[in-house]
C-alpha cells in the first residue's frame, strides 16, 4: 500500500529513541523528510544519522526542549527553514514520573502540565497555520491506554493525557474542514526504557520482582506479549497518510486487547 507520505515532512518529538524512534524510523520507511527533536543532543545526532543512513531520507535534528516555549518555535522555525514547511506532527513527550497522589508534588504537577499537556499544544500552535495554508495536515498525539483504563501508579499520566484527548478532540472537530486531521495513539504495555521504569516502582512499591511484574502484565493482555515499538509506528503511519484522510478525532488502543471495554 503506498501511503503517500514521499513528498510530507514530519516532526516526530521525542524521537531519539523508544517510540519517537520508531515512529522516524516508519515515517522515513514511507519516504517522508523527518525533523527530529529531543533534549539529549549526542544521542539524537546518533539516531538522526542511523535513519538517514538506513532510509535514504531528509533529516534535520534539532535538540529543544518542549516544555519551553522558545525551544518549540525554533524548533518549528528551522523545520521550515530546511523543508519549507510540516505536513505531519508527532506529540510525544515520555512519560511523566510515576507516583501516587501522596508522593507527588506541586512542583512535579507543574512540570507534567508543561510536558504532557502543554506541550502538544503549542506544537501544534505552531504547525498549523502552514497546514491549514495547504489544506493538508495530520496531527497525531502519542498518549496511553490510561487514557481509557487508569493505570495504578501513573497518577500524573492518567490526569493529564486525558486532558490531552480532550483538547485533541475538541481541536479535531475545529479544523477537519481544513483538510487536517487529529488523532490519538494510545500504545499499551510496551517495550521501551519507560516500561522499565513503571516495572522498577511497581516492583519496588509491591515488594516483588521486576519479573513477576512484566508475568502479571503479560497475563492481563490476551496476546500474552508486550508490545513491540514498531506496532505502534504503524499504526501512526497509517493515521499520517492520504489514506486515514477521513479519521479524525479518534483515539486509537494499541494494546494487545488489554482495554477490556466495548468502545
Amino acid at each position: 500500500m503506498d501511503l503517500g507520505l514521499k513528498n510530507k515532512v514530519a516532526l516526530v518529538v521525542a524521537s531519539s529513541r523508544g517510540l519517537g524512534r520508531a515512529v522516524a524510523e516508519e515515517l522515513a520507511a514511507e519516504g517522508a523528510s523527518l525533523l527530529l527533536c529531543a533534549r539529549d543532543a549526542e544521542t539524537l545526532t546518533e539516531t538522526a544519522a542511523a535513519i538517514a543512513e538506513s532510509s535514504g531520507a531528509h533529516v534535520l535534528a534539532v535538540p529543544a526542549d518542549v516544555t519551553v516555549i522558545d525551544d518549540i518555535k525554533r524548533l518549528v522555525g528551522a523545520g521550515i527553514e530546511r523543508f519549507g514547511q510540516i505536513d505531519i506532527l508527532v506529540t510525544n513527550a515520555g512519560g511523566p514520573p510515576a507516583g501516587t497522589f501522596d508522593q507527588l508534588t506541586r512542583e512535579q504537577w507543574d512540570e507534567a502540565i508543561k510536558l504532557t499537556l502543554l506541550s502538544a499544544v503549542e506544537l501544534a500552535r505552531q504547525v498549523l497555520p502552514g497546514m491549514k495554508e495547504r489544506r493538508w495536515g495530520r496531527i497525531i498525539n502519542i498518549t496511553s491506554i490510561a487514557v481509557k483504563q487508569p493505570v495504578d501508579g501513573l497518577l500524573l499520566s492518567n490526569s493529564l493525557r486525558a486532558g490531552l484527548t480532550g483538547f485533541a478532540r475538541t481541536l479535531a472537530n475545529e479544523v477537519a474542514a481544513e483538510g487536517i486531521t487529529v488523532n490519538n495513539v494510545m500504545p499499551g504495555y510496551t517495550r521501551t526504557e519507560r516500561l522499565v521504569e513503571l516495572l522498577e516502582f511497581l516492583a519496588r512499591k509491591q515488594g516483588i520482582t521486576i519479573e513477576e511484574v512484566r508475568a502479571t502484565w503479560e497475563k492481563e493482555i490476551p496476546m500474552a506479549r508486550l508490545g513491540e515499538p514498531r506496532e505502534l509506528a504503524a499504526t501512526i503511519a497509517f493515521l499520517a497518510s492520504e489514506r486515514a484522510s477521513y479519521i479524525t478525532g479518534t483515539s486509537i488502543q494499541v494494546d494487545g486487547g488489554w482495554i477490556r471495554s466495548l468502545l
